[in-house]
């Protein structure tokens, strides 16, 4: 893994797993399409992977994608892949934090953002707390998601729903470039 991933990033070394403390893979949605998009979502995976407790594994390439149930301009997407020491609910904070930099406001419901970063899949835990739910519950139903996840982990499976390949065909039509 010392090629630099299609986002320009150098993905850091792996986790030491002789060290005295377990890590969980975790896989992390990233959106923006106010400001410059494309420079958030960068500084986003580079601050994943200056974030205490987190090893940024792998990055997907940056996709366009048209809105979803939302108006403004196009989105800038990517997915990426952690090791983690952080339990569910502290890396969901952190992920607020690097938003909060970027001056993420939250309106209302799916309103244009300068940075939105979503925890996908932590390890192979089901969630549902008041602030957190995992699988995130429209994973499936997103090219912006599905693409860019498939792209760095092309056999991964979504507890409690299956391989996350068999949801691409149904988002199929959903417009996605890369850039």
């Amino acid at each position: 893994m010392s090629r630099p991933t299609s986002a320009g990033l150098a993905p850091a070394s792996a986790p030491d797993e002789q060290a005295p403390f377990a890590f969980t893979i975790a896989y992390i949605g990233i959106g923006a399409n106010l400001g410059d998009a494309c420079a958030n979502v960068r500084d986003a995976l580079e601050r994943l992977q200056r974030q205490p407790g987190c090893t940024l594994l792998a990055s997907s390439s940056l996709y366009r994608t048209a809105p979803i149930d939302s108006s403004g301009d196009d989105y800038i997407n990517a997915v990426a892949r952690i090791a983690t020491t952080l339990d569910a609910e502290s890396l969901l904070q952190a992920l607020h934090a690097i938003e909060q930099a970027h001056g993420r406001e939250r309106p209302y419901r799916n309103a244009p953002r300068t940075l939105d970063l979503d925890l996908l899949l932590y390890g192979d835990a089901t969630i549902a707390s008041p602030t957190l739910t995992v699988p995130h519950p429209r994973m499936t139903e997103r090219a912006f998601v599905l693409v860019p996840l498939l792209e760095i982990a092309p056999a991964i499976h979504i507890p409690g729903r299956g391989p996350a390949q068999q949801y691409a065909a149904n988002v199929a039509d959903q417009g996605i470039s890369l850039i």
